[in-house]
């Protein structure tokens, strides 16, 4: 459901808690609204990336901050947001996903009962995969604010959610024990979730995410962001331009060619059109083609190819691989292999100020891990009850910290001004487990 009602804010004060808060993107949503925000992040090259962005930040593993720190955590935050990692639950090959969808219902019937931590912990250890119970952490922290004398046990009162769309069968389940069953101090929430397209938000590119929103019982209904923009539909664009060769590169600009965009007088609302990537990206030199890994309407010929009219398929960590064709010289009828997107360009595909610092290493995957700013943007804004965000503050370019509030920054994230501490994480401990199925399956090829 999304709402036509006029905006009423419903906290006085927000303030905003990301778990596994990547590189900062719902941060930078959090910071477009003027709302301030504190994100916990194990990765060391993602918080390095915040600390460059001038983002408030602690270095930690969310669950031994749960369970070690929690009284350490500003009282006054209110809003619960954050997308757990999802690797686990994919419902594709053996079935595995699924497997491990049903033994996370089971937890979170057991933890709304009021189970002990310890007892559940115990178990969460014999999981074949760790990451596994990092999407029961937003519950866990849910029920964490109701026991926190720091707070004066008081419960959050939004709860902002998203992942891939695999997981919005378990959102469906969050919402159920939220509304129904209650935390076990008694709280209950109103919640919606669905399944939302970034691009009738405003992002440049396809990408689907599974979202709840959950407000406090006694806030007033939740409802979902309403669409800015109109989907993108790649079997109608693939129509009405015809056949894109099946390499990029055998393939002219003149093949590709644009048919008239859809404007918003061909259709009966005020959506815009999609933004396409060649807006996304002013100096980036056009027409342009794209190839990337991914198919296009389960159509072969069209596999992973679009052009700089389109919006980006989704971003994911292999963005840097994708290839860039341009003309050569002043000729559109013959493209070549041109730069490939920098790390600002993919940023910005994912609706980061363009300038964002990246930093550190893997960071085609940090961008391709990241929520788009603009989407989180809009989803606050409608569990918050503000304003629509104004994608144009996003096109701004980002202002990084002075090395004195980096140092700063480190220094309340890591321990220290200029490097990690002890009580940082170590990559290998949310590592997931060797696949021996997998090294199976390639041996016996």
């Amino acid at each position: 459901m999304t709402s036509t009602a006029p905006h009423q804010p419903i906290l006085d004060k927000p303030f905003v808690l990301d778990l596994f808060a990547g590189p900062g993107g719902l941060d930078v949503a959090a910071h477009v609204l003027d709302v301030p925000s504190l994100g916990i992040e194990w990765d060391k090259s993602a918080c390095l990336t915040r600390y460059a962005a001038g983002l408030d930040t602690l270095h930690a593993d969310v669950s031994a901050v749960r369970r070690d720190a929690f009284e350490s955590l500003p009282p006054e935050i209110n809003v619960l947001a954050g997308g757990p990692p999802c690797q686990t639950y994919s419902v594709a090959g053996s079935g595995a996903g699924r497997k491990a969808l049903e033994e996370v219902k089971g937890y979170i019937e057991r933890l709304m009962a009021g189970d002990s931590d310890e007892k559940i912990d115990e178990e969460l250890k014999k999981l074949s995969d760790p990451r596994t119970a990092l999407v029961l952490e937003p519950l866990r922290y849910a029920i964490q604010a109701t026991r926190s004398p720091n707070r004066g046990n008081r419960p959050y009162d939004v709860i902002v959610l998203e992942q891939v769309p695999a997981v919005e069968a378990l959102w469906h389940h969050y919402a159920r024990v939220l509304k129904y069953v209650g935390l076990p101090d008694g709280t209950t929430y109103e919640v919606k979730v669905k399944v939302l397209d970034t691009e009738t938000y405003g992002v440049p590119q396809t990408r689907s995410r599974a979202v709840l929103i959950a407000r406090r019982e006694g806030l007033g209904e939740p409802f979902l962001p309403k669409p800015t923009h109109l989907p993108y539909e790649a079997k109608e664009w693939n129509s009405r331009i015809g056949r894109v060769p099946a390499q990029a590169h055998q393939a002219t600009l003149d093949d590709v060619s644009a048919p008239e965009p859809v404007t918003r007088r061909d259709r009966d609302d005020e959506r815009q059109q999609w933004v396409s990537m060649g807006s996304a990206l002013p100096d980036r030199r056009k027409p342009f083609l794209v190839r990337s890994n991914y198919g296009s309407s389960g159509h072969p010929g069209r596999r992973g190819v679009r052009t700089d009219q389109q919006p980006a398929t989704t971003v994911t960590g292999r963005i840097s691989r994708f290839v860039v064709f341009e003309p050569v010289g002043d000729n559109p009828g013959i493209v070549w292999e041109g730069p490939r997107f920098s790390m600002n360009e993919a940023g910005m595909l994912q609706s980061f100020p363009p300038g964002y610092p990246w930093s550190g290493t893997a960071q085609a995957q940090q961008v391709g891990n990241a929520v788009p700013p603009l989407f989180g943007a809009h989803l606050l804004s409608a569990a918050l009850g503000l304003p629509a965000p104004d994608p144009e503050a996003l096109r701004e370019p980002w202002v990084p910290a002075t090395e004195e509030e980096r140092a700063k920054l480190r220094s309340h994230g890591c321990g220290t001004a200029d490097d990690c501490s002890a009580r940082c994480p170590r990559p290998e401990e949310q590592a997931p487990p060797r696949s021996t199925a997998r090294k199976k399956k390639a041996s016996a090829g």
